[in-house]
């Protein structure tokens, strides 16, 4: 699936994952291909990201992620 991760500033992740594990806030919770459409307001915390090239976390203090069709975008501050 692919994964946009956007800040206010830039364009902070762009490509293929496996998973993406958001803080969201009523829980954390975690995308996988084919994961049922989504959206949802995101706390402060890590986005942990898995890809091709191992796990990659980044620190948010909120924003909100979207899923639809296996093509996640977060909207992070």
């Amino acid at each position: 699936m692919h994964l946009d991760i956007i800040t206010p500033d830039k364009k902070i992740y762009s490509g293929e994952v496996t998973s993406v594990s958001v803080p969201g806030t009523g829980g954390r919770f975690q995308i996988l291909k084919n994961h049922a459409p989504i959206i949802s307001s995101l706390m402060g915390g890590k986005i942990k990201v898995e890809d091709s090239e191992g796990s990659k976390e980044f620190d948010v203090k909120g924003g909100v992620v979207e899923n639809l069709k296996n093509n996640v975008i977060i909207l992070a501050e």
